[in-house]
């Protein structure tokens, strides 16, 4: 399992992971927004989310999209992961804790002490992963 840094070349293959993430959150998003956000994970802008991919045997099987940004609370910056997908049939495969270590890796890189990120309560099996890998916070999250 290789995990690398989103490249201009994967537009199609992320584009096929992303829905699946989309599908699995029951959401859909017209084309332009799959442009917007492969857009905007390639900027290299400041303030913009990142993208990094896990391969298998030269195919995309998941992806995570993380964002830096300031905290209230700290001198230093927090990373905050949005999404993070495995496709079916590389679950279990290590890609997911491949692409959550290579996260905090960036964030200590990048002087960040912190990396949240949420999930659905009914996300059991990812929510197997993050128990090895995070802790649980007793934080619920409201939304307009």
């Amino acid at each position: 399992m290789k995990i690398r840094a989103l490249r201009p070349e994967d537009r199609d293959s992320w584009g096929g992971l992303w829905k699946g993430y989309l599908d699995y959150y029951e959401t859909e998003l017209p084309s332009e927004m799959y442009d917007l956000a492969f857009e905007r994970l390639l900027s290299g802008r400041e303030h913009e989310f990142h993208g990094l991919v896990a391969e298998k045997d030269g195919a995309l099987v998941g992806l995570a999209h993380y964002l830096l940004h300031r905290h209230g609370w700290k001198v230093q910056p927090v990373v905050y992961l949005q999404d993070l997908y495995v496709n079916a049939a590389a679950r279990g495969s290590g890609a997911g804790r491949g692409l959550i270590e290579a996260i905090y890796a960036e964030a200590d890189a990048m002087g960040c002490p912190d990396v949240y990120w949420m999930t659905q309560d009914f996300n059991a099996p990812a929510r197997g992963l993050y128990d090895k890998v995070a802790v649980k916070t007793p934080f619920i999250k409201y939304a307009r």
